[in-house]
């Protein structure tokens, strides 16, 4: 947002201070300055100068002498080569000692270019006359200005020889830059930047005058409006200008949209472009003669649609694009530009002033979706107040008239459903002052409040909020207007007022820090992959076409394809950065991240995805599937997991190599899975070597921890123990075994530990031999041999329907 100081100046007249006071005091009080620009820094000993002749240059044929009179006593000789010098022409002149912004390459130099009097080939010349693109501005802003020559003063200009070149040609002033708040909507006007600098340097504000315009006739008679779609447009104000004349809008206007930096076109387009800079209102003008039906229809675009906008470009619509249409075809996109087949030309009679309001967001998806970026549409999709369509189109027909530029027809057409009314927030200045730390009355405060519109209403004990003011909504609002009028430089230092609590974490990251610091001991570093993955993914990891996990989120802005779902298993980022470490040879490399995979309840998302917390473990190098396992069973111990986990082989991973991969169970839940990655995976992220690994679902391990232990004395009593060497298939593995013999050894058994694992020559082919440790202890009396045996028989027993049988 960028503001005229001269124009703040026309509703604060009394401001008087320089640009670098304005921008520290306008930050200190809560309107943001980035910076300025001073237009005139570089300009110096610049005045209006009249050719009185012309004479050629005895030794040079583009060069001419010119006698300039400057207002002073006699005039000054002048050498120059501009082609478009004229006797009794008004040019800016500068003087001996002077300077100018740009060299004569349009180049603008620091601190500036500085004139001196000398010889041009042999004749004396006394200062420069200047083209303006020497005066640091351009043909842009001054259409009216030669490309090629000097500055000419229009006949109208008003000025005379000797007059301050720079203040007539505007550039007497300083450009004001803002970082505006998405929620000060009424701050993007430069009536609302004004509101507040007469609040900050406590001077009177004037509201501009708006006067009654219109004639006799109806507006209604020549204009019928519909709104199909009250949400997205709440407000739409239609006036008639006929007999319109098009021409340049006069000197002022001209010099208030370039200090904005907007380049001037003609009285309508100004006209317009001077009220969306004034109020913050983007207005809209049609040439009223190619409304078909005389009607406007505000509606939504049907899918497929096509449009041509004012720029020649040709859109593709979408049912969510609001659209104005007349009684046949669409004449303009809503709130972000118009179209080609109702622009304003030369030969316009009627135009039809549009004054409306839009809804913001659908403002903002629309012009992102057709790739257009407007003044109006930046301004709209702030979300502005209704109220003040009516005041920018009253100003924009009172201008009309002001400047001749057409006849007003009585009345409007207003479609304004609900109305929307200012709010009241009540009014505590005990809470205000505990809140700020300070001790400022009353009355202050009300003071404060006044100046920025802010009514105080004694009877409710209520501030009256303004329409425009969409910022303001309770009391810590009201407080932040008292801290930034009274001085935040003034509010002394407190310490907080509250009860000191004792922080800390809760159970569920109790659990989580555990298992991340048990992988840490374990040799694994922690490391941080991407929640937003390509699609691609999918079939790198093998991952069926039918599979759940392909049914993930799509990220509607994404940086690119790589990035453009939301993640629904976490292998692909530990696979990755193993990748990456074994590309840069790293023979051995552990690794693990704690990070949420995203679920979506249904496609097309409707509610939030299920968010799950996935402890995802990976390796290569020494070590191998039981290594992996151990690092598994030590995560889930210090997690607080007193049950003892389970892993039962599965082959229906299909990311995982078929014979070693198993699911990790703890009670009767599925905690995980674990295994060795599928060679054609490992191909896929170009890894030539085995890689393991683990993910556990650590919202149904904290379901499982527990940290209640309690102590258990020493045994008092010996334990008998039984070693079992046993000869079975391979396809039994040792948890069917160990399962079996924990089911069968009773309550008096102790411990299980297998010690021995042999395939060779001695055993048949397609067996192996197992050996345990079994050890049985009563917490109460020294066990006897016959109970032991008799556990030992029966667990002997239920292991031959295994198919598992005793070594001789």
């Amino acid at each position: 947002m960028n503001t005229s100081l001269n124009w703040i100046k026309e509703y604060v007249p009394d401001l008087n201070c320089t640009a670098q006071e304005y921008t520290d005091a306008m930050t200190l009080s809560g309107t943001k300055v980035e910076g300025y620009e001073c237009l005139a820094e570089d300009l110096e000993k610049i005045v209006v100068g009249k050719i009185l002749s012309i004479d050629k240059h005895p030794d040079a044929d583009k060069l001419v002498i010119c006698q300039v009179d400057i207002g002073q006593s006699a005039p000054i000789q002048i050498v120059t080569g501009a082609p478009n010098v004229v006797v009794n022409a008004l040019v800016p002149v500068v003087l001996d000692g002077g300077k100018v912004a740009c060299d004569h390459d349009r180049k603008r130099v620091p601190g500036g270019v500085k004139i001196k009097k000398g010889k041009l080939r042999g004749v004396e010349s006394n200062g420069m006359m200047c083209s303006i693109d020497e005066l640091g501005s351009s043909h842009d802003y001054y259409p009216e200005a030669p490309e090629d020559g000097i500055y000419l003063f229009p006949e109208n200009a008003g000025v005379k020889p000797g007059d301050d070149a720079v203040k007539a040609l505007g550039l007497d002033d300083v450009t004001h830059e803002y970082e505006i708040t998405s929620n000060r909507v009424d701050c993007y006007a430069t009536i609302g930047i004004a509101r507040e600098a007469a609040a900050t340097f406590g001077k009177e504000f004037k509201f501009p005058v708006i006067k009654e315009t219109g004639n006799n006739e109806k507006a209604s008679d020549y204009i019928k409006v519909t709104i199909k779609d009250e949400k997205l447009c709440p407000r739409y104000i239609a006036r008639v200008v006929k007999n319109v004349k098009i021409g340049p809008s006069p000197t002022w206007m001209q010099r208030r949209l370039k200090g904005v930096g907007i380049r001037p076109i003609n009285n309508i387009v100004d006209i317009t472009n001077y009220v969306m800079e004034e109020f913050g209102q983007p207005m809209h003008a049609y040439d009223l003669s190619t409304i078909e039906g005389n009607e406007i229809i505000v509606r939504t675009a049907a899918d497929g649609e096509k449009f041509t906008t004012l720029d020649g470009r040709e859109h593709e619509l979408s049912s969510d694009i609001l659209m104005i249409c007349d009684g046949k075809k669409p004449v303009g996109v809503a709130g972000i530009m118009g179209g080609e087949n109702s622009m304003i030309t030369d030969s316009v009679k009627t135009v039809l002033f549009e004054a409306a309001c839009f809804d913001g967001t659908n403002i903002r998806l629309s012009s992102k979706k057709l790739g257009m970026r407007t003044d109006a549409s930046g301004k709209f999709e702030k979300g502005l107040d209704p109220n003040t369509a009516l005041l920018a189109v009253n100003r924009a027909c009172q201008l009309m008239e002001e400047l001749n530029a057409g006849e007003v027809v009585g009345g409007m057409v207003d479609v304004y459903p609900q109305v929307r009314t200012g709010n009241e927030v009540e009014f505590n200045p005990e809470r205000i002052n505990k809140l700020l730390g300070t001790s400022i009355d009353k009355d202050t405060m009300i003071k404060y409040f006044e100046k920025i519109e802010l009514e105080y209403d004694e009877k409710k004990n209520v501030i009256k909020v303004p329409s425009w003011r969409q910022d303001v909504h309770c009391m810590a609002d009201l407080a932040e207007e008292v801290a930034r009028f009274y001085g935040y430089d003034k509010i002394p230092t407190t310490i907080p007022d509250g009860e000191s609590t004792i922080g800390g974490f809760n159970p569920r990251q109790i659990v989580y820090a555990n298992a991340k610091n048990a992988a840490r001991f374990n040799g694994f570093s922690e490391a941080m992959c991407f929640s937003f993955e390509s699609p691609k993914v999918f079939d790198k990891l093998l991952i069926p076409e039918n599979s759940e996990l392909r049914q993930a989120i799509i990220i509607s802005n994404p940086l690119g394809e790589d990035y453009s779902i939301m993640r629904t298993i976490s292998l692909n980022g530990i696979l990755s950065s193993l990748a990456l470490n074994y590309a840069h040879r790293n023979k051995e490399v552990s690794l693990f991240e704690m990070a949420n995979v995203y679920l979506p309840h249904e496609l097309p998302l409707k509610d939030l995805p299920e968010e799950r917390m996935k402890l995802t473990l990976g390796t290569y190098g020494s070590g191998d599937f039981f290594t992996l396992k151990g690092s598994v069973v030590d995560i889930l111990t210090e997690a607080g997991v007193r049950e003892e986990a389970r892993f039962t082989a599965t082959k229906e991973l299909p990311f995982l190599h078929p014979g070693r991969a198993a699911v990790i169970t703890c009670g009767k839940k599925d905690i995980g899975f674990m295994g060795e990655v599928h060679p054609i995976v490992l191909s896929n992220y170009g890894i030539k070597e085995k890689v393991y690994v683990a993910v556990i679902d650590m919202l149904n391990v904290a379901e499982l921890s527990d940290y209640d232990i309690k102590f258990k004395g020493l045994a008092k009593f010996p334990a008998i123990t039984r070693d079992l060497s046993l000869l079975t298939r391979k396809d039994v593995t040792c948890g069917q075994i160990e399962e079996c013999i924990k089911k069968n050894g009773g309550e008096y058994l102790e411990s299980i530990e297998l010690f021995d694992v042999y395939e060779g020559e001695r055993i048949m082919a397609g067996f192996k031999s197992l050996a345990y440790s079994i050890a049985f202890r009563a917490k109460d009396k020294t066990l006897e041999d016959t109970i032991v045996n008799e556990r030992m028989d029966k667990i002997i027993k239920e292991l031959k329907n295994l198919g598992a049988e005793l070594r001789q």
